[in-house]
């Protein structure tokens, strides 16, 4: 009975997500020591700013879950817009930046910020609220496909002008995950998914390195020291380790011989230093979080919360998925990161703002919200706060009976069946009372 707890499945959110963050800034240490070193003097260097953002993805975490469902509800469209700008002006040569063959980075002052992550966010918020607005007023869900689908193709439109298809990816899991557990049709589903694989293959076909890759996908062992170079190093890495790992800070891979093992190869690392066990560690880990992402949304009553947190669960899931499978050679490599684990400063801050927002879905449990206003743990009301209950049906006030005019020129109000019925029972009841109090008038006489 111990799942059924009704602070349970948001101690386990909370607990999975510490241990992530934990567990990826550990690695990132480890992955990036060397580099750092040789290219500043510090072995801190890339270290420090990733513990910086995962400070400030924890306050947002904290914030999503203290602020109101409705307050998240009424800034979805200012976000959205605020994130369509931020898009545009990213391809603007002079603001935006181009790195690693993608400009889709704002520069300020040696910060890097990456607008389509925040993009993401802004999304799956307003797809949340535009699909929930639809089922709180008995409206069918499949009638918001129309502006559901224009905003989406244009957000994905804005990240391709970048060239980022593993961002553009993620809008789609996005897109997906919101037209299913908001209750379309399955076809509708079915029929767009296919049309994004195709979209998917056509784009990823068209580019010079995107085809690279999809080529070296298909012929794992073509020129293993330039198309294959970085997949081959990631096979031996994790190869090297073996079921218990090297051990942590041993890495062979991460002396500059696995290129991005700090960012988007950083499993292989996890494998070489931790062995066959750290790494099915990360995959069970990920699990957890399917399951009781998944059970939250079923739990939740507000329909809101319930496709907020289903489509982020997804997205989270999907994304460690795919960036473990082209780590291992199953899927051509995307640039897609390994979420709360790889380096990177905009997608920690993201992803934990997703997982703010799983966390915000289980403490409006039913039975979570009777658990914490009763009284609940000190910490618990001090750092998450005490969330309001829904607003509580009104009663329905009872019918006024018509007036009929009486003699007098006034109206009366015309009784009920139910009065009508009382009143006959009250009547029946004094008329058998007369003839008991008669008798016992005779008798007191006598």
């Amino acid at each position: 009975m111990w799942s059924e707890r009704p602070l349970f499945d948001f101690h386990v959110i909370l607990s999975v997500t510490a241990l992530l963050v934990t567990v990826g800034l550990t690695m990132v240490l480890s992955s990036s020591s060397v580099e750092s070193f040789v290219s500043s003097g510090s072995p801190y260097a890339r270290f420090i700013p990733q513990a910086i953002y995962a400070a400030i993805g924890f306050v947002a975490f904290v914030a999503i879950v203290r602020v109101s469902t409705r307050t998240i509800r009424a800034l979805a469209p200012w976000l959205l817009g605020i994130a369509g700008v931020l898009l545009v002006l990213v391809l603007i040569p002079g603001i935006g930046v181009e790195q690693m063959g993608a400009r889709s980075w704002f520069v300020v002052g040696g910060i890097s910020f990456q607008p389509s992550e925040f993009a993401k966010v802004a999304l799956a918020i307003w797809c949340a609220h535009l699909l929930a607005t639809y089922v709180s007023a008995g409206v069918d869900v499949n009638k918001a496909l129309k502006p559901l689908a224009l905003v989406s193709v244009l957000v994905m439109a804005l990240v391709v002008l970048q060239r980022d298809l593993g961002t553009m990816i993620t809008i789609g899991i996005i897109l997906m995950a919101m037209l299913w557990f908001g209750g379309f049709r399955t076809s509708t589903v079915a029929a767009i998914t296919i049309s994004g694989g195709v979209a998917s293959l056509v784009l990823g076909l068209t580019a010079g390195y995107r085809s690279d890759r999809i080529k070296a996908f298909m012929n794992p062992t073509m020129d293993p020291q330039g198309l294959n170079y970085q997949t081959i190093q990631a096979k031996y890495a994790l190869a090297s380790g073996g079921v218990f790992g090297k051990g942590l800070g041993q890495s062979d891979a991460k002396w500059s011989y696995l290129p991005q093992s700090h960012n988007d190869f950083i499993f292989a690392v996890i494998g070489e230093e931790l062995g066959f066990l750290g790494a099915f560690l990360i995959i069970v880990l990920f699990a957890i979080v399917l399951l009781i992402g998944m059970r939250i949304s079923q739990r939740s009553s507000d329909p809101f919360l319930r496709i907020l947190a289903a489509a982020s669960t997804t997205w989270i899931v999907l994304q460690a998925f795919i960036n473990i499978a082209y780590v291992v050679g199953l899927v051509p490599v995307t640039g897609l990161q390994l979420p709360l684990i790889s380096a990177g400063g905009t997608s920690m801050i993201t992803t934990m703002m997703m997982f703010g927002f799983i966390a915000h879905a289980a403490l409006r449990e039913p039975e979570a919200l009777v658990s914490l206003n009763g009284g609940g743990s000190r910490w618990m009301r001090t750092v998450f706060g005490r969330p309001v209950e829904p607003p509580k049906a009104r009663p329905a006030r009872r019918a006024r009976a018509p007036r009929t005019p009486t003699d007098s020129g006034r109206t009366t109000r015309r009784p009920s069946q139910a009065q009508a019925q009382s009143g006959a029972r009250a009547r029946d009841r004094a008329d058998d009372q007369r003839p008991r109090e008669r008798s016992t008038a005779r008798r007191s006489r006598r």
